[in-house]
Parts: structure tokens; sequence; C-alpha cells
């Protein structure tokens, strides 16, 4: 039998990720098994946030994306986006201090303009105060839909063209990258999916072209440590190719 400590799995700290991206779900499946209001599960799931990342910074992890309100969440019932929001506002708040502790710059990829506007001043005045921050990253995926971040570069690559700043000749994949809006940022080694479902739902669709993908049937907010060093573990195990043949010792061709 297995035991779940994480004392019985050894991470090699020179092949962890350098980027690990998150699709936290299952709040809202948690929270009606408990019969319970669908917000207990997210407020029960900005509970591990604070767990994971603790755990990417003592691993040093340098970047962790997290997606955590989709362009597709807003058609959500008005009463459930208003307390996302309020929570998402608390947690901003909450996590101040502990953000500058531990050296970790917040920052948000999406629409932010599209947030409440007292939601974006406390969104803002946590990255002021991290702005220098370098030991980890935290990005919070918010009104982020990745077709719709694609669809932003491509319009800028084509004004500026139309201006003559830019050569169509020029467009290379490097070039559309430094137009997301995780520019100058690794593209994920490792996507985790909570709760069981196997997509990606519009999540870092570019970046994602050769990220390790590992769906885990834990809902969200019973996601714990001990899981995620496993999938760690289970990652460093995998044989990363980039489309090319693994290379071997055999004289056989």
């Amino acid at each position: 039998m297995k035991s779940n400590s994480t004392q019985d799995v050894t991470l090699n700290p020179e092949t962890l990720p350098a980027h690990v991206a998150i699709i936290m779900d299952g709040n809202g499946r948690w929270a009606k098994k408990k019969m319970m209001n669908r917000i207990k599960g997210h407020e029960q799931g900005s509970q591990i946030v604070r767990s994971v990342v603790t755990a990417c910074r003592e691993l040093e992890i340098g970047t962790l994306t997290l997606y955590a309100f989709s362009t597709e969440n807003w058609a959500r019932p008005k009463h459930e986006v208003k307390a996302l929001m309020m929570l998402l506002k608390k947690f901003i708040v909450s996590e101040r201090e502990n953000l500058l502790k531990n050296n970790i710059r917040l920052n948000i990829i999406g629409q932010k303009h599209k947030l409440p506007l007292d939601v974006q001043k406390e969104v803002d005045a946590t990255m002021e105060l991290t702005k220098d921050n370098n030991k980890m990253l935290l990005n919070l995926a918010l009104s982020y839909g990745s077709r719709e971040e694609i669809t932003t570069a491509v319009k800028q690559i084509v004004e500026k063209i139309e201006s003559k700043n830019l050569d169509s000749r020029d467009i290379t994949q490097d070039l559309i990258s430094d137009h997301l809006y995780t520019k100058a940022m690794p593209d994920p080694d490792l996507i985790i999916r909570t709760g069981g479902e196997y997509r990606l739902s519009n999540f870092l669709l570019w970046q994602a072209a050769y990220s390790e993908i590992y769906i885990c049937d834990t809902l969200w907010p019973d996601f714990t440590k001990d899981e995620f060093i496993k999938i760690l573990k289970n990652y460093q195990e995998r044989d990363r190719r980039f489309g090319k043949v693994a290379c071997s010792t055999s004289n056989d061709g």
C-alpha cells in the first residue's frame, strides 16, 4: 500500500518545470456534493490557491499560472459572478503580505479592464507593491480566453503592418508570442487540470503546444500539496522529446 506522504516522493530540483499552469476545476461540484452553496466551493478553492503558491515558492518553480476566471465565466449567474469578484478582491488584498514576504510578483493575464473598478484598484495596488519581487511570478488568468488573446495579438500585428512599422515577411512564431499576454515568459512545461475533465477550455492554446498535460479527478477544493508533489514526480518521469526522436546509444540506427 502506497503512503500518501510527500516523504516518499523525491523530486530532482534540476528537472522541475520552470512554468506550471493549473486549470482549477471542480469548486461547484465540490459544494454540490456537500450540499452547500457553490460559493462555498469557491471559498474553499481560494484556500488551496494559497497552499499551491506556497509549494511552488518552496520548490523554486519560477512561474505559476492559475486559470481563475475565464471570458466565458461572465455568462454565469450574476450573483455568482459578483461573489467571485468579491472573493478575488479579498484574496488579492489578504495575500499582499505573503507575496511580499516570499518575493513573489503578481501579474494578471486577460482583460483586466473588464473587472469591476474596485477589483481593478486592488489588483493594480498589489501588482505595484510586488513589481520588484523576483523569486517567483504568479499569473492570475482573469477574464482570460486564449482565442481572444490570439485574436488581439493578430490585430496588433496587422495594425503595425498597416502603419508600416512591420513587414508581413517579419511575422514569425516568436513575433506572435511577443504579442501575447505571456510575452517574455516561458511556455508552461506542465498544465494540470483538476476535476477530471479532459479539455483545455480555451486556456493557453498557443503556449501549450508542447506542454505536458496531467488530468486528475480530484476536485480543486480537495487538491493537496501531496498530490501536487506526486504530479511533479510524474512529470519528471516523462520523456519530453518536442517532436524529435529520443537519443539512443544503440548502433541499430
